[in-house]
């Protein structure tokens, strides 16, 4: 079945549902046929305007970005094959002090490790401006690992790319802006005049052999048929001219995009993704995906990209970058894996990842997913409980197999007989002592009345490990005496 066919189901559709609102269905169907152009199989034309189109109806600058749905669905396309693309080094240091040479490497070196034999995270872009970015640069290329492979990052400028020429790198990321908040107010160009500047930096990187990756920036606020996707089927054009592949990087600069099909254009990432490959041209394994967290919606963007059909999602370690951040890599990790369970992925590295980011000033939360200190530790003494039983009943996951990372509890006013009896038999699992202590044992409840005691004279911070071994030689010495 076509995209048109099921589009004229959907019609049926929404007339079966709006029933007695006849304004309001007519207005929802101009909506709907509006958007029907969006299966069209032709060659849009540029549409060189006068005044830009600010899509102010959805983007009101005194108010937050509007959500309106037109419910036109794209169905679900994901790729046969799905990766991740870094940009921890590029977008990643916009939003700290710079790394430094050694640390870049390091991380390198982490990313080449979590990547796998399977390649799972496929590139890493870089500035190149300064001496150190170029450093650093050479440092990583001369890694020589097939992965991630290293690409650089310009501005649509000659001068940028000779950087690019001097230094061998085989791609490059080009900012092509897309939307007219960009070409109008910031390059001050026309519509023509920014597609012929990018075109013509495009054709001088293939010429030079060159891969060029054209990041749209500001898609998410871009006129679809008037700029996108002419400016996409010229770049596919030049594509099949010369033989190489010309990528696509669609960019949620302000991390306005929805994850949802049924939202109107230009918010809506499966609408925007199902496009350019359906009709730009784009194939998959061109297409990549890059957001920002401004309304907490990174991450599901990121996994709608792929599920809609671009076979690449940008993100960095931590999700650090520009103001809000970007995809974190070790979430894309979790829903890569969730999607295709023969991934190659060295989960475990992620620990390691967490660790050397602390150390060198990158600070996360103790409760940030996957890496925080908190992901496998309990205060709560009914989570404790149901621990002891089984771990799989508070965890989705063995986060020892996994993360290198055991069970843990922190004891507290809320951890009760449980999780004072919780944490004596994880101490004994790190020790290798096979004795099984419960909460019904009279040194546990005199530890437990201990805690109790503490909190009831104000205490606020959380019992230490180093007091809790103390009251266990107290309280259970046949256990804890030979093992501190």
């Amino acid at each position: 079945m076509t995209l048109k066919e099921m589009l004229s189901i959907g019609l049926i559709v929404m007339d079966d549902l709006i029933v007695n609102t006849q304004n309001s269905a007519a207005l929802l169907k101009e909506k709907i046929a509006a958007n029907l152009q969006l299966f069209r199989k032709e060659n849009y034309d540029l549409q060189n305007v006068t005044r830009p189109q600010l899509f102010e109806d959805i983007f009101p600058y005194d108010q937050f970005p509007r959500i309106i749905f037109d419910n036109v669905h794209c169905p679900i396309n994901l790729p046969e094959k799905i990766y991740i693309t870094d940009t921890t080094f590029r977008d990643g240091q916009q939003a700290r002090p710079p790394f430094t040479v050694e640390q870049i490497l390091t991380l390198y070196d982490f990313l080449h490790e979590l990547s796998g034999p399977k390649g799972a995270i496929r590139m890493s872009e870089f500035f190149v401006y300064s001496q150190k970015d170029q450093l650093a640069v050479k440092k990583c290329i001369d890694r020589d690992y097939e992965y991630p492979k290293v690409t650089g990052w310009i501005r649509a400028t000659r001068s940028d790319l000779q950087l690019i020429k001097e230094m061998k790198i085989e791609e490059t990321g080009i900012l092509t802006s897309a939307s007219d908040y960009h070409i109008f107010f910031k390059l001050n160009m026309t519509r023509q005049k920014a597609m012929d500047k990018y075109l013509s930096i495009v054709t001088s990187a293939i010429e030079s052999g060159i891969i060029p990756r054209c990041h749209l920036e500001d898609i998410t606020r871009a006129d679809l048929y008037g700029f996108v996707l002419p400016f996409v089927q010229e770049l596919m054009k030049l594509a099949e001219k010369y033989d190489i592949p010309v990528k696509i990087r669609a960019c949620d600069t302000l991390g306005i995009g929805l994850p949802f099909s049924e939202v109107t254009l230009p918010r809506s990432v499966p609408k925007i993704i199902y496009s350019l490959q359906c009709e730009g041209g784009v194939p998959s394994e061109w297409l990549e995906w890059h957001g920002h967290n401004d309304f907490h919606k990174v991450h599901s963007n990121s996994f709608a990209a792929w599920l809609y059909g671009a076979a690449n999602v940008n993100g960095t370690l931590l999700g650090i970058g520009e103001r809000t951040g970007n995809s974190p890599i070790e979430g894309l990790v979790a829903e890569l894996a969730s999607l295709y369970p023969n991934h190659g992925i060295n989960t475990v590295i992620l620990t390691e990842i967490g660790e050397y980011m602390k150390s060198i000033g990158v600070d996360f939360p103790e409760n940030y997913p996957l890496l925080g200190d908190d992901i496998t530790k309990t205060r709560a003494g009914v989570h404790a409980d149901g621990v002891m039983k089984n771990e799989r009943v508070y965890s989705a996951f063995d986060p020892q197999k996994l993360l290198n990372r055991p069970f843990e509890v922190a004891v507290t006013d809320k951890s009760g007989l449980a999780g004072v009896a919780c944490w004596v038999q994880l101490y004994f699992r790190s020790c290798n002592i096979h004795s099984v202590v419960d909460k019904t044992h009279p040194g546990v409840k005199k530890m437990h009345q201990w805690v109790t005691m503490q909190y009831e004279s104000g205490r606020t911070t959380a019992i230490s490990d180093r007091e809790m071994i103390e009251l266990g030689v107290q309280y259970l010495p046949d256990y804890f005496s030979s093992n501190l």
